[in-house]
């Protein structure tokens, strides 16, 4: 099957999946279910398509797949905002109770965090990616110790509060929000296009990228920046899928058999609409809210990445 012909199956079947989710068991009550319905839908598109973006650029810079964004230790610092703003504040303030608040505070912290990190560590010439990874999985380790030392020891009704942020949720997403997200998703869009050619030489290694007249640190500078950036904005809107990246990354390689960046990104993207729709109408017709997405999805996306782990080593 040609490549577009399997992005236009993906199509397909995401949109099947989304009109399932919106009309049914509708009962009638178009009013009230349509409108939260379809802001559910927008959150998820919007989620999934910059996590599915910032995974395969970011597993392509690396020119490793079994990697994803997340060891940038971002979804760590995530919780370490909310977990100090909590700590310090208590769940009653504004910033907590105010979601565009806490969503720009989020954004705007984490993109500076990136800013700095980035800053000191391309500051001297021959830096690596891995050891921009494993000063990334250092900090990341940092904030989840902060976190966990701060939970411990504020107030159990507030950790409650502090427990919900742990775990990505798409109910009751403002429209602000969306409003917000998809006007800075467009931006990022209008400014990744420029550099969106040279993924394809970038997958296969610095070596041949440089020969190839890649002026490689200038482009992956800004990509990282790119990478950064989507995590934090659809980190602060539903909160962190550790392993959504991971699963759809990875599927869309494995379905589409292409270097093709044009068809990858299209497709992971497909394939994270059509996994966090799917798992939302498990979470909420098969197991009635008893559990969350974002642990359907961690626990998939867990599995696929043991699984991988054990075919690359029978690979060596």
């Amino acid at each position: 099957m040609h490549h577009k012909a399997k992005i236009g199956v993906l199509a397909i079947v995401s949109a099947m999946l989304i009109a399932m989710f919106l009309f049914l068991n509708a009962g009638g009550n178009w009013d009230y279910i349509l409108p939260r319905r379809i802001y559910k839908v927008l959150a998820i598109m919007l989620t999934g398509a910059s996590i599915a973006f910032a995974t395969v650029v970011f597993q392509t810079i690396t020119n490793n797949r079994i990697l994803t964004p997340s060891v940038l230790g971002l979804d760590s610092l995530y919780m370490l905002i909310q977990t100090v703003i909590i700590f310090t504040f208590g769940s009653a303030n504004l910033t907590i109770a105010n979601k565009q608040i806490n969503f720009l505070l989020s954004v705007g912290l984490m993109i500076l965090f990136m800013g700095v990190f980035y800053k000191i560590l391309f500051k001297r010439e021959g830096q690596t990616i891995y050891f921009l990874l494993l000063v990334g999985l250092i900090f990341g380790t940092l904030f989840n110790s902060l976190s966990s030392f701060m939970q411990v020891l504020i107030d159990p009704n507030e950790f409650l509060i502090v427990q919900d942020k742990m775990f990505a949720s798409f109910n009751n997403i403002h429209t602000d929000l969306l409003i917000i997200t998809f006007v800075a998703l467009v931006l990022i869009s209008i400014y990744a296009s420029r550099y969106l050619k040279y993924l394809d030489v970038l997958s296969l290694g610095k070596e041949q990228a440089v020969n190839l007249g890649v002026d490689y640190d200038f482009i992956v500078k800004r990509l990282l920046v790119l990478v950064a950036v989507l995590v934090s904005i659809s980190t602060a809107l539903v909160g962190p899928i550790t392993f959504l990246g991971l699963l759809v990354a990875n599927l869309a390689h494995e379905f589409l058999r292409t270097y093709r960046h044009t068809y990858l990104i299209a497709g992971s993207m497909l394939i994270s609409v059509i996994a966090l729709v799917g798992g939302q109408l498990i979470v909420e017709r098969v197991f009635t809210f008893s559990t969350t997405l974002s642990v359907i999805i961690n626990f998939i996306g867990g599995s696929y990445f043991f699984y991988l782990l054990l075919k690359e080593n029978r690979a060596w």
